[in-house]
């Protein structure tokens, strides 16, 4: 049983119409994304590969909770089977590990197109973009499957009212009878590598962008070089930000 909002009926059909909205943009915006990027010739760069693997990854995440939550939230009922729990958890922890990885692979092909944009297509050739794009989604995969399988050997036996509105591995995890130490200490080692070390080396590799864009003497060059990163930054800033803030700041786990 999920506790999901706890609001009125009428609430819920508000939040219904608003996260309805809000997963059709999702869609619209990165299904344009991805179709114009395969449609353009000019936009077959490394960049844009990796922009349509974020695009992918975006859809992937909010269609792997969003619909359920949608479901709950017009039928007014927050029961989710076992299973479906299950695999919704590893398809969270999935896609939101590997939108970091690509996020941080995204920074270093900035960091390359800045920093040494004469050796750019040596450097970022089409083996080493796929190699990059496969090994984060393999990570991804990976690791998710490994804190499901650490929990699936839990005993639950207490209440099965999850506080949360999706089945979250911290909230499922409270459930759980038995010692939690290892799975704790998991949680937080793959939060320390999805979170802190892509967010370590991102802030490296931007440091080099800006001292790359101070050396550049063309005001116009500036501008736009730094253009080219802003954008991506917001998202850095805006994603590991709140991701930081909820699953590795003590007293915010759920």
């Amino acid at each position: 049983m999920l506790v999901g909002f706890q609001l009125s009926e009428e609430l819920e059909l508000l939040l219904f119409g608003i996260f309805s909205l809000l997963y059709a943009f999702n869609l619209l915006a990165n299904g344009m994304i991805l179709g114009l990027i395969s449609l353009d010739p000019r936009l077959h760069s490394p960049m844009y590969y990796f922009l349509s693997h974020l695009a992918i990854t975006d859809i992937s995440y909010t269609s792997s909770n969003l619909p359920s939550l949608l479901e709950n939230l017009l039928k007014h009922k927050n029961i989710v089977s076992c299973f479906s729990c299950t695999i919704q958890m590893l398809l969270i922890l999935s896609f939101g590990s590997i939108e970091c990885l690509i996020l941080l692979v995204m920074s270093y092909d900035k960091s390359v197109a800045v920093c040494h944009p004469l050796q750019y297509t040596v450097i970022m050739n089409w083996r080493l973009c796929r190699v990059l794009a496969i090994t984060s989604w393999a990570c991804g995969f990976s690791l998710a499957l490994v804190q499901v399988i650490l929990l699936l050997r839990l005993p639950f036996c207490g209440p099965q009212e999850v506080n949360h509105f999706l089945c979250d591995i911290r909230s499922v995890l409270k459930l759980a009878c038995g010692d939690t130490g290892i799975n704790e200490m998991f949680l937080f080692a793959d939060g320390v590598f999805i979170l802190v070390a892509p967010l370590s080396l991102m802030l490296v590799s931007y440091v080099h962008i800006l001292w790359a864009i101070l050396k550049i003497q063309s005001k116009e060059g500036r501008k736009k070089a730094f253009s080219t990163c802003s954008s991506h930054l917001c998202v850095v800033g805006f994603y590991f930000g709140i991701a930081v803030i909820v699953y590795l700041v003590p007293g915010n786990s759920r």
